[in-house]
């Protein structure tokens, strides 16, 4: 018996980059969008950071409830200038504008939803090496996408 799985994690992926990708346009923001963690940052920069997946609600084999949590940064500067602040609040604000209609982003039978913001003016990038690393004013994006099947 062969069980056909959702492409759900790459759909998540995809509508994430398209999220971020259309509220810097809306917001007016040159924003380079990753779907990882780059090897060089530039900001304005956005990039999925953490994607995890848990899974529940077996009943028998077929049905599995498939929830994807994406943590996002999104780092405006090297501090918090008020230039940094401006673009983060317009892009902010945009974002949760853009996103809250397109709850059905990443795929019909799927939610898709804004968790948390939370700002972070010391964000490190740790996979860098170090002579590399910068420490950024950033913001944090928790999205969670939910799917049955």
């Amino acid at each position: 018996m062969t069980i056909e799985v959702l492409p759900f994690s790459e759909q998540v992926r995809a509508a994430t980059v398209d999220l971020l990708t259309g509220t810097a346009s809306s917001a007016g923001i040159k924003l380079q969008v990753y779907r990882g963690r780059p090897r060089s940052i530039n900001p304005p920069t956005a990039l999925i950071d953490v994607f995890r997946e848990t899974f529940d609600d077996y009943t028998g084999v077929i049905w599995a409830a498939r929830h994807i949590r994406v943590e996002v940064m999104v780092l405006f500067g090297l501090f918090d200038s008020g230039e940094a602040v401006d673009q983060r609040d317009r892009f902010v604000d945009r974002f949760y504008e853009h996103v809250l209609p397109l709850y059905h982003i990443a795929g019909g039978n799927s939610t898709f939803a804004l968790v948390e913001i939370q700002d972070d003016p010391t964000y490190v990038p740790d996979w860098q090496v170090p002579e590399d690393q910068r420490t950024y004013f950033g913001t944090r994006i928790s999205l969670e996408a939910f799917a049955r099947g």
